[in-house]
């Protein structure tokens, strides 16, 4: 059967395609074979600008300029070759060191130091700077703009219903009142936070051989000071060098990359199901779209499916993310191959975040705030201000002020008279008594508009 979207086993390359295509660039196949061809590039560029290695003489413009069009127009068809080739050598990255032997072959300056693609390294020297540059440009071009456009769309809904007063509930019950923006601006603050912290995980890369030890660089080359010669070169792919490893790099920072991302999705879990709850509360209503169905029998529905769709694909990311953050840290000795079949995953739990992400941007921007239904709510449970009255009780050292109002209100709801009564019998300063009786639930809001305001 053909692989189409219709076939695909994975509903990435299915029926999600559509959203994710900018990750195939990155992420794929195609994209691990393009920053492969990269390396082994930028790794021959760096020993031909060694004067410590005349074996490899400066490039020529000419020279130069053939690599760089060998990198800049790498495609889909090129990367096929690659695979062509490692049909014959059962092992991808030989592939790439031949396609690109095959690639200057003709070149007459380059043909003469082909022998020094892949000089002195090992598949993991090659495979694991790819996969920092892939974790790279995913960070930079998809997550940070998506996870800022995400906290840009809420900070607008809690800034626009900063002072629209909403009940709280603490347990599932009626609790002291806030207000719908700054219940919001919760999530911002969270969210903005996390996503520094993605932004600030440093991507490690390292280039030094077998075990780690240069041995080979040192054998061909004892003259030439590999470590810093290696850091020079990580430093040029805009990453960081790690001190020290076995065979492989130890993945510690994609463990760390993983985990924020993985807390970044955390608190949107905790955000949808708010939603859920809040637009199942009548809080919120979701403008229709022409032609959208609810429901197959039930005509009415309008469901906050972009909500369910996104803390599914979260729990789904973060099943993958969790596994790969503390599965990757972990090889037998000097290394053993779990890493490299794990590793081709990372797309997938990456893609499923970036269509949950798709999912809350789109049912944010379907939300309205039903101000008569969160003032009725309000309206139905005057007992809130329960804690307002015993407070002020204790200031004035009345008797047993949060028994008192423990007799007067728990687990009962209690009329807005009632209440008062009770205020005008309280031995208190007149101005503070007249305080208390003015309050309402929808003003008794503490600052919560002014943290929705300062975000």
């Amino acid at each position: 059967m053909q692989l189409t979207s219709l076939t695909a086993l994975s509903p990435i390359d299915g029926r999600y395609a559509d959203k994710t295509w900018e990750l195939r660039e990155i992420c794929s196949e195609y994209g691990l074979i393009r920053f492969r061809v990269l390396v082994e590039i930028r790794w021959l560029e760096a020993l031909a600008a060694s004067p410590e290695i005349p074996e490899v003489v400066p490039l020529s413009e000419s020279a130069q300029e053939r690599l760089e069009q060998i990198a800049a127009n790498f495609d889909v068809d090129e990367a096929q070759r690659v695979k062509q080739i490692e049909q014959t050598t059962n092992h991808d990255v030989k592939a790439v060191e031949y396609y690109l032997k095959e690639r200057i072959g003709q070149h007459e300056e380059l043909s003469k130091v082909k022998e020094f693609i892949h000089f002195a390294c090992t598949s993991e020297d090659i495979n694991n700077l790819a996969y920092a540059l892939m974790l790279r440009e995913c960070r930079e071009r998809v997550l940070l703009p998506a996870l800022e456009k995400m906290t840009a769309k809420l900070a607008e809904l809690a800034r626009m219903y900063a002072e629209q007063p909403m009940l709280s509930r603490t347990h599932g019950q009626p609790a002291s009142p806030t207000t719908l923006g700054k219940e919001l601006a919760v999530f911002v603050h969270r969210l903005a936070r996390q996503r520094q912290q993605l932004a600030d995980v440093q991507i490690m890369g390292k280039i030094n051989g077998a075990t780690g030890n240069w041995n080979a660089h040192i054998a061909a080359y004892p003259e030439v000071d590999w470590p810093a010669f290696s850091a020079t070169f990580i430093d040029g792919l805009g990453l960081s060098q790690t001190p020290a490893t076995t065979q492989i790099e130890p993945h510690d920072f994609i463990a760390e990359y993983f985990d924020a991302l993985a807390r970044a999705n955390t608190v949107l879990i905790d955000f949808c199901r708010d939603l859920w709850g809040y637009i199942s509360l009548g809080y919120f209503r979701q403008r229709m779209v022409d032609g959208e169905v609810g429901s197959s029998t039930m005509p009415h529905k309008v469901n906050p499916i972009d909500f369910e769709n996104a803390e599914g694909n979260l729990g789904i990311a973060n099943a993958i993310l969790n596994h790969l953050a503390s599965k990757l840290p972990i090889s037998r000795w000097q290394r053993d191959l779990t890493d490299s079949t794990t590793l081709r995953n990372l797309g997938v739990g990456i893609a499923h975040g970036v269509l949950a992400y798709e999912s809350i941007a789109k049912g944010a921007g379907k939300l309205e705030a039903d101000a008569w239904r969160l003032g009725r709510d309000l309206n139905d449970n005057w007992e809130v201000l329960g804690e307002a009255v015993q407070t002020v009780m204790r200031r004035y050292g009345l008797p047993e002020p949060y028994e008192q109002l423990k007799r007067l209100t728990r687990g009962r709801r209690i009329e807005r008279d009632a209440l008062r009564d009770f205020i005008r019998e309280l031995d208190i300063p007149e101005a503070d008594r007249e305080r208390l009786l003015a309050l309402t639930p929808d003003t008794y809001l503490g600052n919560a508009a002014d943290q929705a305001r300062d975000i």
